[in-house]
């Protein structure tokens, strides 16, 4: 294919999305009309997983098609170079025009990571030194510095309504920052536009109009277990459902509609981003792909926010729609193959007839070659855990405590039943821990002893402590100012 007869690329992400948050995959409450559309017209793979479900280091294999091993992050590392090796790269260097929206999450904060441009969105991240387009556009309008006066917390759940107008939310600044990138395209060359959504993850800041759409809706409530009251819990367990502990069941279904109402306000905000293809007739020849770093327990078992490798951390949204000339993918099909953000660069490379670089671990979704287990890591400090699975099977282990548990997900999709203890499950769990040791390397050989788990003492969970209000930003004006300049440093 060359020039305008390959396929344009949309990659869509956001950021904390559960895989079960689409009304497409049943769930009673949310409102997806705009995502269930897209799983009507294209193929929902329903067994999505992050490799590791903590921001960066998820981001770093969507963009790498790499393993936490390979690009060399499994502990949320936010001053580590990205690998050269990009998708963005990837199609620049096959003569797309590549354009970013939203957020990269890579250091340093300005690096494009192999993209054309980027109009970046960053949390307001100044300890950095970097003032992101966002901010930059905020003071352009009149309203410097004040994207935080919301007093809401980037990694909390204490949630009210976006203060500013509507049309100064940072999900409307994406999404019309991607619509001019389509409309200033190149008509002669393909594109390559990467729309990367800030939310739903807190800050808990959804528009009030969206917050009404589900005031008279009863909220599903969380998950909940067996195992957690009949075992002692992994330390990593117990300090994560420490944070939960002061939120009463009135605060969590109002934590649970804020989340929601952030979700819808994305789906409908896509609306335009589609609109803006077929008007500008593109529509027909751009595969969307539209996924999350990682999910978020919501309350599920008792947990908070990522990293862990229930069903609501590691299982994210996967949708896949093709042209109407790509029959190797379904319309209007679920697909219950394992696939990972691994699998994203190598999957939209091969779509646009391009060759998938060697670094990449991923393979294509499509196509006869489906992976029989993914293998998820996250941690080398106490809270650290690790997860082997296949088509039915899940064991989840916690080096401290040295704890396993397995879940049948075919037979238990709510993880509400740990069969570890099992012995009609026996072979099953020495099969997958025996899948999982051989993944082991570097400081989690150490849970070894003579080539089997005995992982680290146990340890008990203390009070958990919230001293930074759950990384609270300030208000951004004046900006934080940086220098390296020797004449500006002193000494002590």
């Amino acid at each position: 294919m060359t020039g305008t007869d390959r396929p344009n690329i949309l990659l869509i992400t956001v950021d904390q999305w559960p895989g079960h948050l689409l009304g497409a995959a049943g769930h009673p409450v949310i409102q997806t009309p705009t995502l269930d559309e897209l799983c009507r017209n294209g193929t929902r793979f329903t067994n999505a997983q992050s490799e590791c479900p903590i921001c960066v280091p998820a981001r770093r294999t969507l963009m790498t098609g790499a393993s936490p091993r390979r690009h060399g992050d499994r502990v949320y590392d936010d001053q580590l170079a990205m690998p050269a090796e990009t998708l963005a790269a990837a199609f620049s260097a096959a003569g797309y025009q590549t354009q970013g929206v939203g957020k990269l999450h890579v250091f340093p904060q300005r690096d494009r990571i192999g993209f054309d441009d980027v109009q970046l969105e960053e949390e307001g991240r100044a300890q950095y030194g970097v003032m992101d387009d966002y901010e930059i556009w905020l003071g352009d309008k009149g309203y410097p510095g004040q994207q935080f006066d919301h007093g809401m917390s980037t990694d909390g759940y204490v949630h009210r309504p976006w203060h500013l107008p509507e049309d100064l939310h940072v999900t409307n600044w994406a999404t019309q920052q991607m619509i001019r990138q389509i409309k200033r395209r190149d008509p002669k060359r393909p594109g390559f536009w990467y729309l990367s959504y800030r939310h739903p993850h807190p800050p808990l800041v959804p528009l009030q109009a969206y917050l009404d759409m589900y005031r008279d809706v009863e909220i599903d409530s969380p998950l909940s277990d067996d195992w957690a009251e009949t075992q002692d819990l992994p330390f990593a367990v117990s300090s994560k459902r420490a944070r939960g502990e002061k939120y009463s069941p009135a605060q969590i279904a109002a934590i649970r509609r804020a989340f929601y109402a952030l979700c819808t306000h994305i789906d409908h905000q896509l609306r335009l981003v589609i609109g803006t293809l077929r008007e500008e007739m593109l529509l027909d020849n751009t595969i969307i792909l539209f996924t999350s770093d990682h999910g978020d327990m919501l309350g599920d078992h008792g947990l908070w926010a990522k990293s862990l490798f229930y069903q609501g951390s590691v299982n994210v949204p996967m949708i896949l729609l093709g042209r109407p000339c790509d029959t190797d993918i379904g319309v209007g099909t679920e697909e219950d193959r394992l696939v990972t953000l691994a699998d994203v660069m190598p999957t939209l490379l091969s779509l646009a007839g391009l060759e998938v670089p060697d670094t990449a671990d991923g393979r294509p979704m499509v196509g006869p070659d489906p992976r029989a287990t993914v293998y998820g890591e996250f941690g080398t400090s106490d809270g650290a855990t690790r997860m082997v699975r296949d088509a039915r099977f899940k064991l989840i282990y916690y080096p401290v405590g040295n704890v396993r548990q397995l879940f049948d997900l075919e037979a238990d999709p709510t993880e509400s039943h740990d069969l570890a203890k099992a012995p009609e499950h026996a072979e099953t769990l020495a099969r997958l821990t025996e899948l999982l040791i051989a993944e082991l390397y570097g400081s989690d050989l150490d849970w070894l002893t003579e080539g089997q788990l005995t992982g680290l003492p146990a340890k008990e969970a203390g009070p958990r402590r919230n001293r930074d209000l759950s990384s609270q930003r300030g208000h951004h004006w004046p900006p934080q100012l940086h220098s390296d300049m020797p004449q500006l440093l002193t000494s002590a």
